[in-house]
């Protein structure tokens, strides 16, 4: 089965701050087409009960000056209660490795976080994780890994470029927080958008197939609400936004229109005659 294009794509252009104003009513056809395709496709490719990650394909109209992480919570849950997280965490004052895992693990308790990630602390992840092949079977072990902001900046030269390459880059928390519980959880059920310098486009995870189609369209609208609100990039900057599985083709949700270039050549015009202006006299 293939999946029908869609014939009316949203061409209003971003407000101010790039606000996309997202077509409630494609976004809802889109989905539908993406999830006919998949439930077509599953008996193929899938097997039973397998779900698939459903993304949004963001281009820019330039690519990014700076590297950015715009951390994403949504409405609906991307994993379940099964989830495997990892902790790494500061070593504590006068406390062996055990005693800082217990520590931690007693602060998870007592803070109301719903699941109990497993608790490495620095100490440990440089001695008994520094072999090549330990790092590889951490990183296979584990869905998600959350680091102590306090240390997380000295990770990347103990767990190596793997995590990095394969999107498991340690996502930083604040194990000081009043409400380490709520953050932890948006954490591990929300999602995150990386953006390099390396490129005009991303790739974000919002969704997943086993979701229904209005759950899909509200973590959809969220995360563009917020990645919109987030993004550092100057002026208009979101050009167009795609909706895939790793299967599927790249259905268009929305396309910015081009009047805001007129504008931009407009200013540049402004600019040449003011320096020939300047340069004549």
């Amino acid at each position: 089965m293939r999946i029908a294009v869609l014939s009316h794509t949203c061409t209003m252009a971003p407000t101010a701050g790039d606000k996309v104003p997202l077509d409630h009513f494609q976004v809802k056809k889109a989905v539908q087409a993406l999830q006919a395709y998949l439930k077509s496709s599953s008996c193929k490719t899938l097997l039973l009960n397998e779900t698939q990650q459903i993304c949004l394909l963001l281009t820019f109209w330039k690519i990014p000056k700076q590297e950015q992480t715009i951390r994403i919570p949504l409405p609906h849950a991307l994993r379940n209660e099964s989830v495997e997280v990892c902790l790494f965490t500061r070593d504590e004052p006068n406390m062996t490795a055990d005693q800082t895992e217990r520590f931690y693990k007693k602060l998870l308790t007592q803070s109301g976080v719903k699941f109990m990630p497993q608790v490495i602390p620095f100490k440990v992840l440089k001695t008994e994780y520094k072999p090549f092949e330990a790092k590889r079977k951490l990183l296979g072990n584990f869905d998600i890994f959350l680091a102590d902001a306090r240390i997380r900046r000295r990770l990347p030269s103990h767990i190596g470029k793997h995590f990095y390459e394969r999107k498991k880059a340690p996502l930083s928390v604040d194990l000081r927080s009043k409400h380490l519980a709520r953050d932890l959880d948006r954490l591990v059920q929300g999602t995150t958008l990386t953006i390099n310098k390396k490129g005009s486009c991303c790739l974000v995870r919002v969704a997943h197939s086993g979701m229904t189609t209005d759950e899909i369209v509200e973590n959809l609208v969220t995360a563009v609400s917020t990645i919109s609100t987030k993004l550092h990039m100057k002026g208009k900057s979101i050009k167009i936004i795609h909706l895939k599985s790793h299967t599927s083709v790249a259905l268009p949700i929305y396309t910015s229109d081009l009047s805001h270039l007129k504008l931009l050549e407009e200013e540049l015009k402004k600019a040449r005659l003011a320096e020939a202006s300047i340069s004549s006299l």
